[in-house]
């Protein structure tokens, strides 16, 4: 599960970025035209994948990892097919980004469930601290290498590795041993309406994941919808070239690898609340830091600075939790309770990018990242106060018939 995680974590990379720079290269998109690729599609699919949710809880989740990566090979490898027959349209492009950014929250809903019934729950915090450090070293080396494939090759060829990158991930979750049963559930209709709502009762009646989606909410929008501010202050304004852009990117992503690696031992020494509580409020307070960028060699260092502060806080945060939020939510919900978690940050990233966007057209780029940088700074009152237990799954409770069931060993295949 981790190689096939790695494969298209490293092929995402190498596609970063690549619909909008094939909108501007190949299609000669406006600006107007860029900023909605960029939201309107994650916007549509995270609308798409709510009715996903159910969907997924009640089916087996090993297939459905493997449907939707099969399903994200299918529509991206449509795109060099249309380009080499001069058919590519921003149309296309529209409907590709929706499909899936659907398609990866499903996926990602699916995944999560699977790995809390594969891994002992002793070691879902080592699991998830591994998929956070190759998720940061794929960014550090995919776009460069990406935009060297793009200057080599064409516009179209990231795309290529991004689509055959979900084909591998399919064959590598294909390889996974062991029987998967398919989850029971006493509904008639498992996709009745009330559950699509499952996953958002279940992150709002939880005193401790409440607040930790709120500010998760407005932390994941504030910081994204700064990354195209930032591309016209650096390239246009202030003239940096496009090396310097990238390596500003990708350099600090280097402590993404440092803050994962942290995780474990903070939380053993600190728990799981001192992280919420320090790092949490550590990962917003260096934003602010982007609105005072200035031309040359000290704002190209100011970046980095700045980026790598956030990423190290933020990649020491996202597997604590990752795994607090596979503790506190019965096996039942888990599937529902991340697809509500992701379509709300997709929805939140869309929203934050556009007014950040409208905001720096009536003002300016800096101007609209003093008030992002600003903003963030409230987010840390919203984490939680206080230190929730996890609470006892009733249906584990049901199965065991006595208490919690207690973890398998590492040599035995989990079976959800």
């Amino acid at each position: 599960m981790w190689a096939a995680y790695a494969v298209s974590a490293y092929g995402s990379g190498l596609g970063f970025g690549a619909f909008p720079l094939i909108a501007v290269l190949a299609l000669h998109a406006s600006p107007a035209e860029v900023s909605a690729l960029s939201a309107v599609g994650p916007a549509v699919g995270a609308l798409i994948a709510v009715p996903l949710a159910p969907w997924v809880e009640f089916r087996r989740k090993r297939p459905v990892m493997i449907a939707m990566d099969l399903t994200r090979l299918a529509v991206m490898a449509t795109i060099p097919v249309a380009y080499a027959f001069g058919r590519l349209s921003f149309v296309q492009l529209l409907v590709i980004s929706a499909v899936v950014a659907a398609a990866k929250i499903a996926f990602n809903a699916a995944s999560g469930a699977y790995l809390k019934a594969l891994v002992r729950p002793d070691d879902l915090l080592v699991a998830n601290a591994r998929f956070e450090s190759t998720n940061w070293s794929s960014i550090a080396v995919g776009p460069p290498l990406g935009g060297v494939a793009i200057g080599l090759f064409g516009p179209v060829t990231t795309v290529v590795a991004d689509a055959l990158s979900y084909l591998f991930s399919a064959l590598g979750i294909t390889a996974i041993h062991g029987r998967e049963e398919a989850p029971q559930t006493t509904d008639k209709s498992p996709v009745r309406a009330g559950a699509l709502l499952d996953g958002w009762r279940h992150i709002l009646g939880d005193p401790g994941l409440r607040p930790l989606y709120l500010n998760n909410m407005l932390v994941a929008g504030l910081i994204m919808a700064t990354e195209p501010l930032l591309a016209v202050l650096l390239l246009r304004q202030l003239g940096f070239p496009p090396w310097q852009y990238g390596l500003a990117f990708a350099a600090p992503c280097v402590g993404g690898l440092i803050g994962s690696r942290l995780a474990r031992r903070v939380v053993a020494r600190y728990g799981q609340h001192g992280v919420f509580r320090t790092v949490g409020t550590l990962r917003a307070i260096w934003l602010i830091g982007l609105a005072f960028v200035r031309p040359g060699v000290v704002g190209l260092v100011t970046v980095i600075a700045v980026e790598l502060a956030i990423i190290i806080n933020m990649s020491l945060y996202t597997p604590v939790l990752a795994t607090y939020r596979l503790e506190h939510t019965p096996k039942h919900l888990v599937a529902r309770t991340l697809s509500a978690w992701s379509i709300g940050q997709q929805a939140s990233i869309a929203i934050f990018t556009a007014l950040g966007g409208l905001l720096a057209d009536v003002t300016s780029p800096r101007t609209a990242l003093t008030v992002a940088g600003l903003l963030i700074l409230t987010s840390p009152l919203l984490l939680p106060r206080r230190q929730h237990p996890a609470p006892v799954d009733d249906r584990e409770l049901a199965t065991s018939g006595s208490g919690p069931q207690q973890p398998i060993p590492s040599s035995t295949p989990a079976q959800p």
